[in-house]
């Protein structure tokens, strides 16, 4: 505790079991998932429910927690099944629903009365009015708006119940429109943002055509910069966390139910380490934010923004010459097995190409990375090898030290 303060939950995205192991291990506090129905990322693989319980115990086995989104805008058919599905998501072991619409909302009060439930930012809370207005209806947390300010933040939190908690993006990418609600999508490709599907038409390359000249596109420029008009940086608020502390926010929530498990276990480690280090010595958490951003930068990004946190953004928050990401390292595999002592080798599953001499990085679940020359591997009949070419791979690789299971092999973009 600093300040009077409480350390904050370091809340990460899940895309499917694999992910949400990868974010437990590496330093989750809570982790959230979508399920079959009624989840904001329906190209995400999910959780079926029996993969939904394993997950469930694994983090629960951690210390760790689990929140399922159900925070779609709903339509009148999506109420179908939806209190039974509810019962099923609370029978599996989960912690809370995370929700936008009233009448999904009051569904949930009714078929799971006993369940934490929280307020998406898709409801748009931007003010404490809405805040307590939706803790009288029995809302255990509020996610707020990215569009608010820290001030606006630690307003909200002075005139909300005191039990009332404040979940707040920190990291990840931005959606163009208000509060996440998009008909962009919709319009342009039969796609509802709304209901899961986006298309991210923000990120899309755009000309115009005037009306009447049907096949003459004429681009759109801004100081010769480019016509990703919508393209917005990433969030990374990885080096104010103090303030985020200050501001009463109690979840550190990261963006990205959709990204690899590199990207996850990457972004979480960076900011478990933060957090404990700022909780442990402001001055430590100083000294090594040259640190963490140099590990957060490995994962594929974009160039970063502070967004509304401290003023409403200008020109300069756009990418407007591409809508590619920045991708220094390549996730090259995950070991599947514990380090043998006897052979000095450990088995490991590759995800992009790598070779015997190559210089590669570990990153440990937790503890400093290190490099190493990959000297010796072997394929799964026990023949040596000098590549490993082939998607999924399964291999026995020789390493200078000992590696536990998920730990992840990276190597630097030539």
């Amino acid at each position: 505790m600093i300040n009077n303060r409480v350390k904050p939950e370091l809340l990460a995205p899940a895309g499917d079991l694999e992910k949400l192991k990868i974010a437990v291990l590496y330093g989750a506090d809570a982790v959230y998932i979508g399920g079959e129905a009624y989840s904001l990322r329906a190209k995400a693989k999910n959780f079926d429910y029996e993969t939904m319980k394993e997950g469930i115990k694994f983090a629960h086995d951690h210390g760790v927690k689990v929140y399922v989104t159900a925070n779609i805008y709903a339509h009148n058919n999506d109420f179908n099944g939806m209190a039974e599905y509810f019962k099923e998501v609370e029978s599996a072991g989960a912690d809370a629903l995370l929700i936008s619409d009233l009448g999904v909302f009051s569904v949930a009060k009714e078929a799971v009365p006993n369940m934490e439930l929280h307020v998406s930012t898709q409801a748009n809370n931007t003010n404490y009015m809405s805040a307590n207005m939706w803790y009288n209806l029995g809302a255990k947390r509020v996610v707020v708006a990215r569009e608010l300010s820290l001030k606006e933040i630690k307003e909200i939190r002075e005139k909300i119940p005191g039990d009332m908690e404040i979940e707040a993006f920190v990291h990840g990418a931005m959606c163009i429109s208000y509060s996440g609600r998009c008909l962009l999508s919709n319009y342009l490709s039969g796609r509802d943002a709304n209901k899961g599907a986006c298309a991210h038409p923000c990120r899309w390359k755009y000309y115009l055509v005037e009306e009447t000249r049907e096949g003459e596109y004429m681009p759109i420029e801004e100081n010769e910069r480019g016509t990703y008009i919508y393209n917005s940086k990433d969030l990374c608020m990885l080096n104010h966390i103090p303030d985020l502390v200050e501001s009463g926010v109690i979840s550190f929530k990261i963006e990205g139910r959709m990204k690899t498990p590199f990207y996850v276990g990457t972004v979480i480690k960076a900011y478990r380490e933060a957090i404990d280090d700022y909780f442990e010595s402001p001055e430590k958490y100083e000294s090594r934010i040259p640190y963490y951003f140099e590990e957060i930068s490995k994962a594929s990004h974009r160039d970063y923004t502070t967004a509304f946190y401290y003023g409403k953004p200008g020109g300069s928050e756009q990418v407007y010459t591409n809508n590619t990401y920045i991708r220094n390292y390549d996730f090259i595999g995950m070991v599947q097995e514990d380090y043998d002592e006897e052979t000095g080798c450990a088995i490991v599953e590759q995800r992009n190409k790598f070779e015997v001499g190559d210089e590669i990085e570990v990153m440990p679940t937790k503890g400093e990375s290190f490099k190493m020359i990959v000297e010796k591997m072997w394929n799964e009949d026990g023949e040596e090898i000098t590549s490993a070419p082939h998607p999924q791979q399964i291999l026995k690789v020789k390493f200078p030290r000992p590696v536990k299971k998920f730990d992840m092999l990276r190597k630097a973009v030539k």
